[in-house]
């Protein structure tokens, strides 16, 4: 709409959740206090601010979209403003009724034709982009040297197109899920080439930390040495400490020596930075609104931006239709409510000062590249290896899943058939292991010995990775001696830590899966309690209850003496067709289609 980027004053700000923003317009120095948006999904969206300078003393915007009868929506744009002066009388119906009018209907026109031709936002083509001197040669010569590297040139020419034509707010957040799910392409495929077009100059990428609130972004790193755990969030007023699953995300930006993006604000509050709000509505002191919201399935929140307490709701089809809320802690805290997916809220602020009353989706949004999940990818370690907390940092890992192995009789072999053939026997181990991780999507994070510590995002991937690889080394190529890989598999909550300049991982997770390694006779894979209830795990078993052995034991582990733990024995059985890991289904439609498309990179590289 071509308006002038906004800045944020976080010394002037009045109270959680208002900012005071400030801009040039015309010649004029703007500021105003802007209150939290009202927002009810997904037919209704107001604001308003109060002005502190400059001609205008105060603007109310309210947003309603409607079903048409024809098809589509009507959208009705409602501004309200009021002048402070009588530059402001003069300013408003020129800047207003004319400029800004004509520009927004070009915008929703615009944003019409995208719905109409079912296209993304990425789509937009703004104009020429602010390349740097021989940044287009710079670019043309990296996507050859990535397209003889074995890229797929499809997804490099669509890479190439958004660093060339995206606008500048996209290509400053490049978020490579969100771009392969609006390409139809495999999510894996479009992180790893946003990895390699990092490694060699294309782009750079940034550590964003998220509030576990809000869920925007408030402050970023250049590389995790520069994280800091403990974050600050001006908008909810809290002080959080960053989560690798939750709150740090990875995203990525062309390489300034390529095309220069300027990081600029042009909104800072509003339904689409907060996409999981379903509902946002002021209450004043002592009285109540009732406010209509339409849900989908699932787990929400319904908490108070200046109180403290939530009430936990569950949407299902035998939920209550009305449902009353107040901001008292003592009731907000109580069991989880059922209510309907057309439910009437009504929420009574029965407190001194008005509230602001928030309805959000507890299930946070899976497009994001999260820091548990890309420090577990064995490209981002290879790449990336200098990647790592500062010495002494310590960042929790809410949900992780990690893997121990170790060589069954490998001191025996040495003695068999000498020091030489067993090293290099050894060493072909670590390549079939390499080799199974990576293509699942796991890491290796060390190596002791004969041993190794692995870890990957899911328990589906890992326990897929250690029966692909106790196969190979039980069925080796003529010539070559069979081994017996013991694995163990354990999930659960950990610390991320650095580790000799390496991202490593300790606490009582990482122990019981160490462990358990111990348990395996080389044959099977040892998983946990918490693998093994695992919902992908558990439709895998019953999938392939003839190929698949799941056999149940209790035990007790060293260290953990007052507590038996469940336990149970994976392996393949005797009757399991000899091409079952390639053949069998283990594995979600999207990692079918990474799978997939590491092959074929594969076979071009070689």
């Amino acid at each position: 709409m071509g308006q002038p980027p906004i800045h944020i004053d976080p010394l002037k700000q009045t109270r959680p959740g208002y900012q005071h923003l400030q801009f040039m317009v015309l010649g004029f120095q703007i500021e105003w206090d802007e209150e939290p948006f009202e927002w009810i999904y997904p037919q209704r969206y107001g604001c308003l601010r109060r002005y502190t300078r400059g001609p205008v003393k105060s603007m109310r915007i309210l947003v309603e979209v409607e079903p048409s009868p024809q098809g589509g929506s009507r959208i009705f744009y409602n501004i309200w403003m009021a002048p402070h002066d009588f530059a402001g009388e003069m300013a408003i119906p020129l800047y207003i009724g004319m400029i800004i009018k004509r520009r927004l209907q070009a915008t929703i026109r615009q944003y019409d034709r995208l719905a109409r031709q079912q296209q993304q936002l990425i789509d937009i083509v703004p104009g020429p982009a602010n390349f740097a001197a021989g940044g287009k040669a710079r670019l043309w010569r990296l996507r050859n040297q990535l397209q003889e590297q074995g890229e797929s040139p499809d997804l490099l020419e669509r890479l190439v197109q958004v660093i060339c034509e995206a606008d500048e707010i996209s290509a400053a957040r490049l978020r490579p899920y969100v771009l392969a799910d609006a390409w139809g392409v495999s999510r894996r495929a479009m992180l790893e080439l946003s990895l390699r077009a990092t490694s060699i100059g294309m782009l750079d990428f940034q550590w964003e930390l998220l509030c576990p609130l809000c869920r925007n972004s408030n402050a970023n790193s250049v590389t995790l040495s520069e994280v800091n755990p403990q974050v600050h969030c001006r908008s909810c007023n809290i002080d959080y400490t960053v989560n690798f699953d939750r709150s740090v995300e990875l995203t990525f930006r062309p390489n300034p020596a390529i095309r220069a993006v300027r990081d600029e604000a042009f909104c800072v509050g509003g339904p689409n930075r907060t996409p999981h709000i379903i509902m946002q509505q002021f209450v004043p002191a002592h009285t109540h609104k009732h406010v209509s919201v339409h849900l989908e399935s699932g787990r929400y929140r319904l908490r108070t931006l200046f109180y403290s307490g939530a009430y936990h709701l569950r949407v299902s089809a035998d939920g209550i239709s009305t449902a009353t809320f107040t901001p008292d802690p003592s009731e907000a805290d109580s069991n989880e409510m059922s209510i309907s997916q057309h439910a009437t809220l009504q929420c009574h602020n029965t407190t001194a000062q008005e509230q602001i009353f928030l309805l959000e989706r507890m299930a946070w949004s899976d497009q994001a590249v999260t820091a548990a999940e890309v420090t577990a990818l064995q490209l981002f370690r290879s790449l990336f290896s200098s990647e790592a907390l500062r010495p002494g940092e310590r960042i929790s890992v809410g949900s992780i899943t990690l893997v121990f192995t170790d060589l069954r009789g490998s001191t025996r072999l040495y003695r068999e058939i000498g020091d030489a053939p067993a090293f290099g026997r050894v060493m072909n181990h670590f390549d079939v292991l390499k080799e199974s991780i990576a293509r699942e999507g796991g890491g290796i994070v060390k190596t002791i010995g004969d041993a190794v510590m692995a870890v990957f995002p899911r328990p589906l991937m890992a326990l897929r990775a250690m029966l692909t690889a106790q196969h190979a080394l039980a069925n080796p190529p003529d010539g070559m001696l069979p081994l017996r890989l013991k694995a163990s598999i354990h999930s659960g909550a950990c610390i991320a830590v650095s580790l000799n300049e390496r991202l490593d991982y300790f606490g009582s997770t990482v122990n019981i899966a160490a462990r358990l390694e111990g348990l395996s006779s080389g044959e099977n894979v040892i998983i946990s309690s918490a693998v093994r209830n695992d919902p992908e795990i558990d439709a895998v078993l019953k999938q392939y209850p003839q190929s698949l052995n799941a056999e149940p034991f209790t035990q007790n582990l060293k260290g953990f003496d007052n507590e038996v733990f469940d336990l149970w024995r994976i392996m393949l059985s005797s009757t399991a067709p000899s091409d079952f890991l390639e053949t069998a289904s283990l594995w979600s439609a999207d990692e079918q289609s990474d799978r997939t498309n590491h092959q074929v990179t594969d076979s071009a590289r070689a």
